[in-house]
């Protein structure tokens, strides 16, 4: 899924403002996604997710839908750098695995992921250590202002 499904060019110039740019969020792929979206809920997609240009906006929308993690087969370079960036949790495994609906439990310390309703473990690729640090302080900003530094 490319970042101009995530969120539409035409957006970009005209709304600057992260929460009424997130009202657009998915719009490419369902228009009525905000409207079913839930705090803590999961995007659940295939290869390569977040293809296209580099634009930031993408993850930005996504986070500000409330969405809890984004899984993934796989991801584009710049979307996994972008969201770790601004502090939204990625997680690359085997999507094959979750239907729509699924109850999902997540806990990226330890690298577990557990679709609770068909009692199964799901292999994660977990983020380097590093990267850990930077969500867990809500993005690369918030881990500079927090620690004055960007040492991990």
């Amino acid at each position: 899924m490319n970042t101009d499904y995530i969120i539409p060019g035409k957006y970009l110039m005209k709304i600057t403002d992260d929460d009424k740019l997130a009202e657009h969020a998915m719009e490419g792929v369902d228009t009525n996604f905000r409207d079913k979206a839930e705090p803590g809920d999961f995007i659940v997609a295939g290869h390569n997710f977040g293809s296209g240009s580099s634009r930031e906006e993408a993850p930005t929308v996504i986070k500000h839908s409330d969405v809890g993690a984004v899984l993934a087969k796989s991801f584009a370079r710049i979307f996994y750098r972008n969201a770790v960036n601004i502090g939204l949790p990625i997680i690359e495994c085997d999507t094959d695995k979750i239907d729509q609906g699924d109850e999902l439990y997540v806990d990226l310390e330890e690298g577990n992921l557990n679709n609770l309703d068909k009692e199964k473990e799901i292999e994660l690729s977990p983020l380097p250590p590093e990267m850990n640090k930077i969500l867990d302080d809500g993005g690369l900003v918030s881990h500079l202002d927090k620690h004055g530094t960007f040492n991990l």
